[in-house]
């Protein structure tokens, strides 16, 4: 019984003991992540701007600091208690350890966002070692960076082990911590805390802690389900079609466990009423701009019009100043406008050879007689779209192997280059592409030059061109030096539409040109610039131009890149005769003409590789758990309505349930249509 006591008396000393040595380094701990904080604040506010609620923003800043180390007390106490067993001085030199490598994990999240100016999540693991090293190396990090770095790393390690020993806890602050830890993870104050809520979604994102969004992202990453809603629950009683404004566009679908998308194909020819009769069929150009967004482009984009000659064409155009991407990254652009496809789980082109069989606008073209191709100054497997490419026949993939010798390549001011700049990309095109071509056309252009680091030839022209085009937006002094943070992006936006003038001015001069319809859109939105709200990360513009309009026209109403290809097929089979299926697996129901603000549709938006948080649904933008309502400008504002929030819930779910569909191995098409119609025989 005394050596019971004894045992018992030896390991309430030891836990005493443990809880206090750990309290002491857990307090450095803390002061490093305020400070770690602070720096990010500072060194944003360098780069970028510093925030105009500066005192929220530190007050959420900080708050978030607290929560996420207090939820991580209890769980690294568990550990530390185990080592602190063994041994006082092993558990407390692993716990300084783990201290310093959080710390420099923290910088590296920091630096991300700073580049970025989104969070890093998940994302990270849906890209390949090559695709992360290509990327990593072509941003670089600055001389502001390393010098952080060392310095933050220098007192990390000093304050450990000079501050800790120092700082007298006595065991009831000790245990009273781990007290709170316990109590703050059980009623999960977290999340009933909720968000800061800031109008700016650069200032929401700026508060985040980095460290802890990307710690959860990858535990829901690694284990999924845990916080997810079962989707097959006998609970949804509505699918996502019947959500939206116009029922009259809901999919029938045909074998929906078989074939979650499979439905008739019953796209109106909308495009038909704005064009000339043409006996011969149309040659297509469909030009990506990487970047691309309406915060800068156009009449009325709330950044100013940077974007002179863009803005011309779009008054001589068909123009969707209302349009959304599919996806807040380039790895959603091809399938979502070629193909209407759906996302998987980290993106269709994620799948790689294991892609499903299906239709797209280049397969079904090709079939009907046209020569299709692809052009990109960069390297076509990033993101795999080579392989999204071959699978479809694609006559000829263009990248930077094949341009000869003689173009100019973009500068490489970290040691690595993104590929040929877009002025030359679009004369390798103008070179390459026969005018007198005996078959139609279909070519697909992605361009690069307006992708991080930002790093143009002829800059020093463009930064001046920046500089006149400030003053000619009627630009304060003020306003102007806050625009600077960001004078290599804006001037890149400024030679991308350079690029595109000289493009078209050669156009004209070919035979080819007045049987050629072109369209441009964004592949997503520029996050390099700070976003006002979320679903500025998708707003792009979307142009259709051509010599064989016979009218003009700007829709407010909302469409995403799947509306394009459906729409596109369908004014080539009634105008052209060209032969598809009657079962499609397109997710969209195709382009809106209405002058007038109006959203028809039902989409989910995908932002990152891992996060489909994004739903749309009549003039409502769900994402995540959050509400807002969209306006005429498709700018949005945050609503508390229970019921709308719930109904765009239950939408998504239904399309979450078929997107799981395809995850688990479900087909797009029936084998049967894609022998038929795939150019690809015997696949």
């Amino acid at each position: 019984m005394e050596e019971k006591k004894s045992a018992k008396k030896k390991l309430s000393v030891k836990s005493t003991l443990a809880a206090i040595a750990f309290a002491r380094v857990s307090m450095v701990w803390l002061m490093i992540i305020f400070l770690l904080s602070l720096f990010e604040l500072t060194y944003n506010g360098l780069v970028h701007q510093f925030p105009k609620n500066f005192t929220g923003v530190i007050f959420w800043t900080l708050l978030n600091d607290l929560l996420f180390w207090l939820k991580c007390q209890i769980y690294l106490f568990a550990i530390y208690m185990v080592l602190h067993l063994f041994s006082q001085k092993f558990a407390r030199i692993t716990f300084s350890v783990f201290i310093v490598l959080m710390a420099v994990i923290q910088l590296g999240l920091t630096s991300y966002f700073t580049t970025s100016l989104v969070p890093l999540g998940a994302d990270l693991y849906g890209y390949s070692p090559k695709d992360i090293k290509q990327t990593i190396s072509a941003s670089g990090v600055s001389l502001t960076e390393i010098i952080g770095f060392i310095v933050i790393l220098g007192i990390t390690i000093a304050a450990l082990l000079g501050l800790a020993p120092r700082i007298r806890l006595n065991r009831y602050l000790a245990f009273a911590l781990l007290v709170i830890s316990f109590a703050f993870v059980a009623a999960g104050a977290q999340a009933m805390i909720g968000q800061a809520g800031f109008k700016s979604d650069f200032e929401n994102n700026l508060v985040i802690n980095k460290s802890d969004h990307f710690w959860v992202a990858s535990y829901k990453h690694f284990f999924p389900g845990a916080d997810d809603v079962d989707i097959y629950a006998d609970s949804y009683i509505s699918d996502y079609r019947n959500s939206g404004k116009d029922k009259s566009l809901a999919f029938k679908y045909t074998d929906p466990q078989h074939y979650p998308f499979l439905h008739s194909d019953s796209v109106a020819d909308v495009l038909s009423p704005f064009f000339k009769p043409n006996p011969t069929p149309a040659n297509i150009v469909i030009v990506l701009v990487e970047g691309l967004g309406r915060a800068f482009t156009n009449e009325g984009a709330y950044l100013g019009n940077f974007t002179p000659f863009i803005d011309s064409l779009s008054g001589k155009s068909l123009y969707w100043k209302n349009f959304l991407s599919e996806g807040g990254r380039t790895f959603a652009v091809l399938p979502s406008i070629l193909g209407s496809l759906p996302f998987a789980k980290n993106g269709f082109l994620e799948l790689g050879d294991g892609m499903p069989a299906h239709l797209s606008l280049l397969s079904l073209l090709k079939y009907n007689g046209y020569h299709t191709s692809f052009y990109y100054g960069g390297d076509s497997k990033f993101d795999n779209m080579q392989s999204f490419l071959q699978k479809n026949a694609t006559d000829e993939i263009n990248d930077e192997k094949s341009f000869p010798a003689g173009y100019v390549r973009l500068p490489a001011p970290n040691g690595t280059s993104w590929g040929y700049n877009d002025k030359e990309l679009f004369r390798h095109y103008l070179l390459t592409r026969d005018e007198k071509a005996t078959e139609p056309q279909l070519s697909v252009v992605l361009t690069v030059s307006t992708h991080s680091p930002f790093a143009i030839n002829e800059q020093d022209k463009y930064l001046q061109q920046f500089e006149q085009r400030m003053t000619g937006l009627g630009f304060n002094d003020a306003k102007k030096n806050e625009y600077r943070n960001y004078k290599l992006q804006y001037a890149s936006i400024l030679y991308l539409d350079d690029a595109l003038r000289g493009f078209f001015n050669a156009y004209r001069k070919r035979s080819d040109y007045n049987n050629t319809i072109f369209l441009i859109t964004g592949d997503h939105r520029m996050p390099e610039i700070p976003m006002s709200d979320k679903i500025d990360r998708y707003h792009v513009p979307l142009i259709i131009y051509s010599p064989m309009l016979q009218r003009t026209s700007q829709m407010s109403s909302v469409s995403t890149h799947f509306d394009i290809s459906p729409t596109l097929l369908a004014y080539l089979h009634h105008n052209y005769k060209t032969k598809g299926p009657s079962l499609v697996s397109w997710i969209g129901q195709g382009l809106d003409t209405n002058r007038n603000f109006e959203n028809l549709h039902n989409y989910p938006l995908m932002q990152t590789k891992t996060d489909i948080i994004d739903f749309i649904s009549g003039e409502y933008h769900l994402n995540g758990n959050n509400l807002f309502k969209l306006n005429a400008e498709l700018g949005e504002d945050p609503i508390h309505d229970d019921a709308k929030a719930n109904q765009l819930k239950n939408a998504f779910d239904q399309f979450n349930k078929r997107n799981n569909q395809i995850i688990t191995g479900n087909y797009i098409i029936p084998d049967s249509i894609y022998r038929h119609y795939s150019p690809v025989k015997g696949k």
